[in-house]
């Protein structure tokens, strides 16, 4: 086994990761960057929607277990750049209020132990980092920004720029999505849509387009592809000592000052509880027996609004949203989540996710515009991520579901206002991995969360975990910037704390 001792071990290259890893690379500390899948490369699939979607020509063929045992397979997508590869380039900020306690319909979603003025100018360098284009003045819910966003917004395309005036006519408040895309060289290399299409040409701004690449540009930092790190070994201090790893059925070990973990929500409490030894016999920094515990997936369902002599020609779609019901409109007048449009649905995704006849599918497709409707999903101890004979197991209990019913029902009312008489609404479940949070909260108390302020582990010292695992609360936005400023505001207090000297 192979055995060499850099500064930093960074697992995982997704949002967390890569970003990290580009804000400690001017430091000059040598820097290794795990990550178990390859690079994507340019194909003619890149663009086939039924290669993406019907085939699924991308997705992992790993599969885990539900809470009942049984085998299904989760949607995840494991490549340079993680599942930003195919996010949908949405970079919303939580808003002010989701950080303190809110009490919707399902419960209570708790406060944060940081507010939003402590997170903001870290949203604004995520920001000014991911090349956000966007408004952030038209939107009422939009917490205060210190700076404009980089960018202007993407344009509607002719259909949107109709849909947008009917929303308004109908009485609600859209607003232009802020996005990480640059919209020429996207559709330079094909007229698509980019919500969960594979980003193979730099269109999207992504964790590898973006952080690994300002990272990869100095010479201290090393990416190892197809590195499945399988055990983190602890010293008689409880320092992590040692990251051990599979590559092409070798055996290797790093040995690091600091060692990072941002493999994701689930995969990252998953190799906390797989590294349990003889000290930590529950696994790693889980004292409090929080790990794997909150697990949280956005309640989500597509909305498509449709009118039967009316087609949309629109090719990317995704650009407006309308948070009218975010803050209210529940029950008490609690919150509702957010609406926001999908990348236009083509008859090939629709008949994949819905088995529709084909002709049936196309029609629809051509007809309709198609909204992505999302609600918060709260944290319970027992909606949890762990390990049952080596496979991970995950026993997600949903919540709050009252809520997302209601928030469906408004987004029809208000399509059918905007004058489209036919809507339809279809959940999605499990197997879309729908931001997928919480399973090794940040908080002040090391009996009830797993890690600092700034992502430490309570128990470990030299371990953080810098992923959507910190995440306290889903709130109803894409997790994608709140991960990217954390991992700034961690990169930066590991500067002044731990690489000073």
């Amino acid at each position: 086994m192979s055995d060499t001792k850099p500064d930093i071990v960074i697992i995982g290259s997704g949002m967390g990761g890569a970003t990290l890893a580009a804000a400690l690379a001017p430091t000059g500390c040598s820097i290794v960057i795990l990550e178990r899948g390859s690079r994507l490369h340019d194909s003619h699939e890149a663009r086939d929607d039924r290669a993406i979607f019907s085939k699924g020509v991308y997705r992992s063929k790993e599969n885990w277990l539900d809470e009942t045992g049984q085998s299904f397979n989760p949607g995840n997508y494991y490549y340079v750049g993680g599942n930003s590869k195919f996010y949908g380039a949405v970079l919303l900020r939580y808003r002010r209020e989701d950080f303190a306690e809110i009490q919707h319909a399902g419960g209570i979603s708790p406060a944060w132990p940081v507010d939003y003025d402590e997170m903001e100018p870290w949203y604004q360098a995520a920001e000014t980092m991911y090349g956000v284009c966007g408004d952030a003045s038209q939107d009422p819910t939009e917490p205060i920004h210190s700076g404009p966003y980089p960018h202007p917004p993407v344009a509607d395309e002719p259909a949107i720029a109709d849909l947008r005036r009917r929303l308004v006519r109908a009485g609600m408040t859209p607003s232009s999505l802020p996005l990480a895309i640059d919209l020429a060289r996207w559709m330079e290399r094909a007229p698509t849509p980019w919500d969960a299409y594979p980003d193979t040409n730099g269109g999207k701004r992504d964790a590898e387009t973006v952080g690994i690449a300002t990272a990869l540009s100095y010479s201290n930092v090393s990416l190892i592809t197809g590195a499945q790190v399988c055990l983190l070994e602890t010293d008689d201090r409880s320092h992590i000592s040692g990251v051990c790893y599979v590559k092409d059925g070798t055996k290797h070990r790093l040995s690091a000052r600091i060692t990072v973990l941002s493999a994701g929500a689930v995969n990252s409490a998953a190799l906390l509880l797989r590294s349990a030894n003889e000290n930590h016999p529950d696994g790693l920094s889980n004292s409090s027996n929080m790990v794997g515990r909150n697990f949280m997936n956005h309640n989500c369902s597509a909305v498509l609004a449709l009118h039967p002599f009316r087609r949309n020609r629109a090719i990317y779609q995704k650009t407006i949203q309308f948070n009218d019901f975010y803050l209210s409109g529940g029950r008490h007048n609690g919150p509702l989540g957010n609406v926001q449009l999908l990348g236009k649905i083509s008859g090939e995704i629709l008949s994949a996710q819905s088995r529709l006849p084909k002709p049936l599918a196309n029609w629809i497709a051509a007809h309709s515009v198609d909204w992505y409707v999302m609600s918060e999903d709260l944290p319970n101890p027992e909606s949890r991520v762990s390990i049952k004979d080596n496979q991970i197991q995950l026993d997600w209990k949903r919540s709050n579901w009252e809520t997302h019913t209601a928030l469906v029902d408004k987004v029809t009312r208000v399509m059918k206002r905007a004058g489209y008489p036919i809507v339809i609404s279809r959940a999605f479940d499990r197997r879309t991995p729908s931001h997928q949070c919480g399973t090794a909260k940040f908080g002040t108390n090391p009996k009830t969360t797993v890690l600092d302020l700034y992502c430490r582990s309570h128990d470990h010292a030299n371990l953080f975990v810098v992923d959507a695992s910190f995440l306290p609360s889903s709130a109803a936005v894409n997790p994608a910037l709140t991960i990217a400023a954390q991992a700034l505001r961690v990169a930066d207090h590991l500067m002044e704390k731990d690489l000073a000297a």
